[in-house]
């Protein structure tokens, strides 16, 4: 997975959501669609950590 910023992943997450609701995709495509969102969740939930814990550094150098 390239390095997408947390708001190009969760666009794409939207997307890929949007596309699951329609219904008209074949099992293969389900199977991509379901590795491919939890591949974006996996970076988003990353992401989100290292930033907390930039945060928490911040504040504990003042």
């Amino acid at each position: 997975m390239t390095d997408l910023k947390y708001t190009e992943a969760m666009s794409r997450l939207e997307q890929i959501l949007a596309q699951l609701e329609e219904g008209k995709k074949s099992i293969d495509e389900l199977s991509e669609l379901v590795k491919e969102a939890s591949e974006l969740m996996k970076a988003c939930r990353t992401k989100l950590k290292a930033t907390e814990e930039e945060i928490q550094k911040a504040f504990e150098n003042n």
